[in-house]
């Protein structure tokens, strides 16, 4: 039972005169703040996806220089550009987890780095206007810094805010809220996949930046209309570097660290959807035919940016087969335990890109490819990701202690990091003087499928060895698992 007067949202479903709620609510079911979390997470993963989703083609169709001329990157330049910025989205969390868990707490560094994200966009959408001086490459990067310090630092606080409203008595629904976390990012992330592209391409960089932007400032004030129904777990204060550097904090990174860095091969494949696929897609047929609209034939053809779209797409629709029917199936033959999901995706994801370089290989040959191919490489990649990236939200969650959840997200999710900044490596190095490069066509799908068959393997050894703790809110007491 909870010590604060505020025990349940029956009762007190909205706290007044400044009071927070601090523990869990003791109750069963959902707890009151979950659907302002959603609502926010589905604006925000609009307004970043809806942003991502056009760096690859404007960097390499659109850059100008301070004359007006176009002076766009080379395809090697746009991938490297593009994982270097993801790796930095994905690195900042560690400032984000320790501004939580030292001084703020998550509500208010979620808030005041939402208002930092939101002027990141803002800076984006000024590339519309005629610059003379300021190269727009400078004020691309200067926009996707600021994108980068917003969105990376309030990640792992996102993610541990949604663990934190559950004690022990709802705590079975938390897997089943992480999936619908899941599923609120990626409704976001399709709606601004297929809109943002569009904006480009009829009315410029401008809308298409500024629309996002928009959508990060409703995220903020949805946000912050839940404030008075979270609960809001205190920062640790000088108690979270005691409990980081103590025997538990330090026991958990070193269990959880051979994870990341295996998992960071996975992300270093996927995260090319946003790069690399786009590129292939604009190599391939992307028509499926015509319609009479008004008298008049449509063409239905996709933007190569707007194939990004079928990844959330098809994660909507997977989330309930697998949490329904496949893991159920699965259950009937052996445990089917996270690190087990997780395994199974990364072999998974080895099939995903040996579809990409057989496709490759097929444009190499003089083919275009229809892509409904690439499409059927989305599905099997997407089934990866719920195997890979949903388990590993949860997993993260509850081998992190009490006061270190935001650091252990963060930590999780320097996987992605790791990942993108291998991936941008590899495409400065094999960049020549003469505009070629040392993994040509298919080549260079081939190159990463290998790599990550020889992760797999190496995972299915190391995962028999794991052995960690469980820890839930309002549970004092870690529990062991293997």
């Amino acid at each position: 039972m909870s010590d604060s007067p505020y025990t349940s949202p029956e009762t007190a479903p909205e706290l007044k005169g400044g009071h927070q709620q601090t523990t869990p609510f003791d109750i069963e079911t959902m707890p009151p703040g979950i659907p302002f979390i959603i609502g926010n997470e589905a604006a925000e993963r609009f307004s970043f996806y809806g942003m991502k989703a056009i760096l690859t083609v404007f960097m390499t169709k659109y850059l100008l220089d301070t004359t007006g001329v176009l002076d766009p990157m080379s395809p090697e330049a746009a991938k490297a550009s593009v994982s270097f910025f993801t790796a930095a989205v994905y690195f900042t969390p560690f400032l984000g987890a320790i501004i939580s868990d030292w001084l703020w707490g998550k509500y208010n560094t979620i808030l005041y780095l939402s208002l930092l994200y939101c002027a990141g966009h803002g800076v984006l959408a000024t590339m519309d206007i005629p610059q003379s001086a300021i190269p727009m490459r400078w004020i691309l990067f200067v926009g996707l810094g600021l994108i980068a310090l917003g969105a990376g630092g309030i990640k792992p606080c996102v993610s541990a805010h949604v663990g934190d409203q559950f004690g022990t008595r709802n705590q079975h629904l938390l897997a089943r809220v992480y999936s619908w976390f899941y599923f609120s990012i990626n409704l976001g992330s399709t709606v601004s996949t297929l809109l943002t592209p569009i904006l480009l391409v009829k009315y410029g960089p401008g809308w298409a930046f500024g629309v996002p932007g928009i959508l990060m400032a409703l995220a903020t004030f949805v946000f912050w209309l839940g404030r008075n129904r979270f609960v809001h777990v205190p920062a640790g204060g000088n108690t979270f570097f005691t409990e980081t550097f103590g025997s538990d904090g330090i026991k958990a990174m070193l269990n959880l660290a051979p994870l990341l860095l295996l998992v960071a091969m996975f992300w270093s494949l996927f995260d090319q959807t946003a790069s690399a696929w786009v590129l292939q897609a604009e190599n391939m047929n992307r028509s499926f035919g015509t319609i009479n609209w008004g008298g008049n034939a449509v063409s239905l053809e996709l933007l190569p940016s707007q194939l990004q779209a079928v990844n959330p797409l098809f994660v909507m629709m997977l989330i309930p087969v697998f949490s329904y029917v496949i893991y159920p199936v699965m259950g009937k033959s052996f445990e089917v335990t996270p690190l087990r999901k997780i395994g199974i995706g990364l072999f998974v994801t080895v099939l995903a890109f040996s579809i990409s370089g057989w496709i490759e290989s097929r444009i190499v040959a003089g083919e275009s490819p229809h892509i409904i191919w690439q499409i059927l490489a989305y599905v099997v990649l997407t089934s990866a990701e719920i195997m890979v990236s949903i388990t590993m939200l949860e997993f993260f969650y509850t081998q992190a202690p009490k006061r270190m959840k935001s650091l252990i997200m963060a930590f999780c999710m320097l996987s992605v990091s790791i990942g993108n900044i291998f991936t941008g490596v590899v495409n400065l190095v094999i960049q020549n003087g003469d505009g070629t490069n040392k993994l040509p066509g298919a080549t260079y799908y081939w190159f990463f499928t290998v790599m990550m068959l020889v992760t797999a393997v190496v995972y299915v050894f190391w995962s028999q060895t794991y052995k960690g703790t469980t820890y839930i809110q309002g549970d004092d007491t870690g529990e062991a698992a293997a």
